[in-house]
């Protein structure tokens, strides 16, 4: 166990689980510093590097900010695979940065014996506008930007169990960047946001949940899930992370019978490169919905609710 930071400088740390690091440097300025990579989840090597670059870059979204700029992380077994794969993975992530408005200025690279790829990305936000996991009240609706489902359906991929269209959607799903629904929940109004990764949308309520005091309620008909996880959860093809976290989430969530194991997995399924999960004001809920898709976020659906405690309690219903 790590020792508490103690800088006042840090205004957001790691004790409630946020998305990003936040560091004070005047009263007009802050840092955001976040770090993520992971091993490659589709097969083509430029589309890898448009999905790490995206899940990296999401980390500042959430938290409101805007990125400056990156690092790359790369392992790589240059003595397993050509160079130009690599050089492949790097075009994909220096794209998506551009497409951020970012470069990326540099990087690390070791010999691994499997590819891992992401980038350090900094990124700058006012200390009063930063957006954090753990401010969440009681009433606020909560919005999802972006379907649930791409664990499992890239777990489908590996497994050769999904049809090239279907790689095609999920892959485009993942690289699409949450800038859009960051500067619309800033401009709107927000309470708190977190974005979907590998805890899936249970786990990464709970610790919003857990760090604002307060419990949550998610209708589980309302929640945007893509079509092609329901015959690969039948089929038993379901990433080790997922279920996990659906073992994890058994703790803490008030399952309603109706809410059959299928759609219970889904909602626990980890998630690479996932929407925001927003909670906003209720009267601002329906003028963030209508922003959000008139900026071209679809689908994008209200899921569920904040509630007083029991905290760190979620209760899901059909």
């Amino acid at each position: 166990m790590l020792p508490p930071v103690t800088d006042p400088r840090i205004i957001v740390g790691a004790d409630t689980a946020d998305d990003a690091a936040v560091f004070r440097l005047d009263d007009k300025t802050a840092i955001v510093q976040t770090v993520d990579y992971f091993t490659p989840i589709v097969d083509n090597p430029y589309d890898f590097g448009q999905v790490a670059a995206a899940n990296s870059l999401s980390d500042i979204y959430a938290m409101g900010a805007r990125p400056l700029f990156a690092l790359n992380l790369v392992g790589f077994p240059v003595k397993s695979f050509p160079i130009t794969m690599l050089a492949e993975i790097l075009r994909g992530g220096m794209d998506k940065a551009a497409e951020a408005g970012i470069s990326i200025a540099g990087g690390h690279t070791v010999i691994d014996e499997e590819p891992k790829y992401g980038l350090a990305v900094t990124g700058i936000v006012a200390p009063d506008r930063v957006v954090r996991n753990s401010t969440a009240r009681p009433g606020d609706a909560l919005i999802l930007t972006k379907p649930l489902g791409t664990g499992i359906i890239t777990t489908g991929i590996k497994a050769e169990m999904v049809r090239p269209e279907t790689i095609e959607k999920v892959t485009r799903l993942m690289a699409t960047l949450n800038k859009r629904a960051s500067e619309v929940m800033v401009e709107v109004g927000v309470s708190a946001c977190t974005d979907v990764t590998g805890f899936g949308l249970i786990g990464h309520l709970e610790e919003m949940v857990a760090a604002s005091g307060t419990a949550a309620r998610i209708h589980s008909s309302k929640v945007p899930i893509m079509d092609e996880v329901w015959s690969l959860i039948k089929d038993e093809c379901v990433p080790g992370g997922s279920i996990a976290n659906k073992k994890f989430a058994d703790d803490f969530t008030k399952w309603r019978e109706d809410v059959k194991d299928p759609m219970r997995m889904a909602l626990c399924d980890a998630q690479t490169s996932g929407g925001l999960l927003i909670a906003t004001p209720r009267g601002k809920a329906e003028q963030m919905l209508s922003t959000l898709r008139e900026a071209g976020i679809e689908p994008v659906a209200m899921i569920g609710e904040i509630l007083e405690g029991p905290a760190c309690c979620i209760f899901v219903e059909p």
